[in-house]
């Protein structure tokens, strides 16, 4: 029996298995930047006083849910496209779940905690996908823990993010200022 191995080169320059592909890397890595490039445009925009305070905007549970929220998108598409299942992954990993559940649990409470508009369908997704992330990584399921991490990304962050510049949002307000 004849084994082939690969040249050392190549095996340094061989994409994980436990990887996504180059498509939905594509889709992490574009959606990751245009929606911190936008918050940090609008937020910018806030801080320099070229945005409008709006008082109705006050409320400790949209403070927490944006401080949560925001380091959120870049920090996980760092986490998704970078090299995985090292020290720093995992610690990263665990902050990124933690934010991620804050800011869920945050915006439960922006109206009192009674008053839900449609953009909320977001939060449960995002509780459960926490729950999937950390039983898959526990279990060593690698598989199902990048299929549940890339889809709690793609859609309970970067799609609700890009909603949030609608311009009659929050972030689309400051933005478009």
């Amino acid at each position: 029996m004849t084994t082939i191995t690969m040249p050392f080169a190549a095996r340094e320059n061989a994409r994980p298995q436990f990887d996504n592909g180059p498509v939905t890397r594509g889709v992490i890595g574009l959606g990751g930047s245009l929606v911190t490039l936008a918050a940090g445009i609008a937020l910018f925009k806030w801080l320099t006083g070229l945005a409008p305070d709006l008082a109705h905007y006050r409320n400790l549970a949209i403070v927490i849910h944006v401080a949560t929220v925001l380091p959120c998108v870049p920090l996980g598409a760092y986490l998704l496209l970078s090299t995985k299942g090292t020290g720093r992954h995992k610690r990263l990993g665990k902050l990124w779940v933690a934010l991620m559940v804050t800011s869920a649990i945050a915006i439960t409470f922006v109206r009192g905690g009674t008053d839900f508009s449609w953009i909320h369908i977001f939060v449960p997704y995002t509780l459960l996908g926490a729950v999937q992330v950390i039983r898959t990584a526990r279990t060593g399921n690698i598989a199902g823990h990048r299929m549940h991490i890339t889809g709690m990304y793609l859609f309970a962050l970067v799609l609700p993010g890009l909603i949030s510049f609608h311009p009659e949002r929050l972030m689309g307000l400051w933005l478009m200022a």
